[in-house]
């Protein structure tokens, strides 16, 4: 699932105007700073979407090899000097003002990478969010929002919706030194509250917490409603892991089976992934539009014409069985502000041919898809430098849909804006879960004013992914 590079590739990479320096000792024992800043500044001078921001990536940057050495030298960590790299620019939609790359991360241990790209971390299997307590205030509270089966969150009966408002007998506040054990600690206790939308109180109740390792399924929910003769499909997908495809397309074929004729997708907490695993559930929610234009893929300048790509609607996953396609001329959506990347994809690869009927609150606002690089000649993971374990995952392309929209950095609002009410936040996958309530109700026609009811949301801190090196992320992985 990380970028395999072609022989064709290879010659293209051979050709183009990069760093003329002679290549490090990939046989070294142990890298120096300056070989590990030596892969960032190649890799960004090759492959960064932003690559004309930043002048220190400049073809013509630096007129000897001494002068690129002595540039390599001045940073003496790969971090810094990675950041330094980056671009600063930054845009203006409306009274917002949004960083051009707030997405291109470095890593030290690329193993841990691959496995988050695999599903695989560490976990007690609590799903939760941290939210402001009140406005202005300093005080945060977790809540719950599923719990992973099998998990140890799950044994001791933890569930949707549970409150709680300290961890290892610390109050939780916006100070990030209070919750920094739920990611870094593998055993952790966290006291109970209960919230009833104004105040929060203590339950005096503690569940201690055990971290193992876990591959996470992103089809959490698949099952199909009958509701006054409706066969409505729900799917709540919460990550495009390129392994779990044929579990996604198996639910689809299951929904197919069951004369499904309405889809609502629930990508509420889904921060994307695989661009691939995108496309081909695009082409499950669809299926008419086999070979048509998907979206198109925007590089630097040096490599658009070699790379720049037109992504179509597909009828095989990337296993090569058949896609299990529905049809639909509408789909249902879910959204909020954990919708990132490639969820932002579909609905946006979607609009120009089907009705996308989004609900809940904007998603987060991610168009562009990245791309592991290793430190080898030409930057797979064969022959990687053996001294360290960096890797890179920088900003290559910008996506764009059939009709060029892109640069969504404010996200997509919703047609019906509806927030998740933590004092109430229902059973995921019940007919009467607000949310879900909400899109029934726009496909029978039956309209009631409780499921319209609206609650101001409270202001996200964080949430249990916000530590892994794929939170809110879109990669290429063909």
């Amino acid at each position: 699932m990380r970028l395999i590079l072609p022989s064709a590739l290879l010659l293209c990479l051979a050709l183009l105007p990069t760093s003329c320096f002679t290549d490090k000792d990939d046989d070294v024992a142990t890298a120096t700073s300056t070989d590990v800043n030596d892969f960032i500044w190649r890799g960004l001078n090759t492959f960064y979407l932003y690559k004309e921001d930043v002048d220190d990536l400049s073809n013509n940057r630096f007129t000897s090899d001494q002068q690129y050495t002595n540039f390599l030298r001045n940073f003496s960590q790969p971090r810094d000097f990675f950041d330094a790299l980056l671009s600063k620019r930054s845009v203006n939609i409306g009274d917002k003002t949004f960083n051009v790359d707030d997405f291109s991360f470095l890593v030290s241990d690329f193993i841990a990478l691959e496995q988050a790209f695999d599903g695989v971390t560490k976990s007690n299997g609590m799903e939760y969010s941290l939210v402001r307590e009140i406005e202005d205030s300093d005080k945060v509270i977790g809540y719950v929002r599923y719990v992973l089966p099998g998990t140890d969150a799950a044994t001791k009966g933890i569930k949707r919706g549970v409150i709680f408002n300290t961890v290892n007998g610390v109050r939780l506040t916006t100070d990030p030194s209070t919750f920094a054990p739920l990611r870094s600690l593998d055993n952790y206790t966290i006291g109970l509250a209960t919230y009833d939308g104004e105040t929060v109180s203590s339950t005096g109740e503690s569940v201690q917490l055990t971290k193992s390792q876990n591959t996470e399924n992103p089809v959490h929910i698949a099952k199909t409603l009958d509701i006054d003769g409706n066969r409505i499909g729900y799917l709540m997908y919460n990550g495009f892991t390129a392994n779990f495809d044929p579990q996604l397309n198996e639910a689809f074929g299951k929904f197919k089976s069951d004369g499904v004729t309405d889809l609502v997708l629930d990508l509420r907490y889904n921060g994307g992934g695989s661009v691939m695993t995108a496309i081909d559930l695009s082409s499950m929610i669809t299926g008419q539009f086999n070979g048509q234009v998907f979206s198109t893929e925007e590089w630097n300048s040096d490599l658009q014409e070699r790379f720049g790509d037109t992504n179509l609607f597909d009828d095989k996953i990337r296993d090569n069985s058949a896609i299990n396609s529905l049809n639909l001329s509408r789909v249902f959506i879910l959204t909020s502000g954990s919708s990132a990347s490639a969820s932002e994809l579909v609905i946006n690869g979607l609009d120009p041919y089907i009705e996308v009927i989004k609900i809940g609150t904007a998603t987060r606002g991610k168009f562009q898809a990245s791309i592991t690089l290793y430190d080898s000649n030409n930057f797979g993971r064969t022959n990687a430098n053996t001294g360290h374990s960096y890797a890179m995952q920088p900003l290559v392309l910008r996506s764009a849909n059939a009709d060029g929209v892109t640069d969504y950095f404010a996200g997509f609002a919703p047609d019906i804006e509806l927030a998740e009410k933590v004092s109430d936040l229902g059973v995921l996958g019940d007919p009467a879960e607000p949310l879900l309530k909400t899109a029934i109700e726009q496909i029978t026609g039956v309209i009631t004013k409780s499921a319209r009811t609206t609650s101001t949301p409270l202001e996200v801190i964080g949430d249990s992914k916000m530590h892994l090196p794929t939170y809110e992320r879109m990669y290429i992985d063909q």
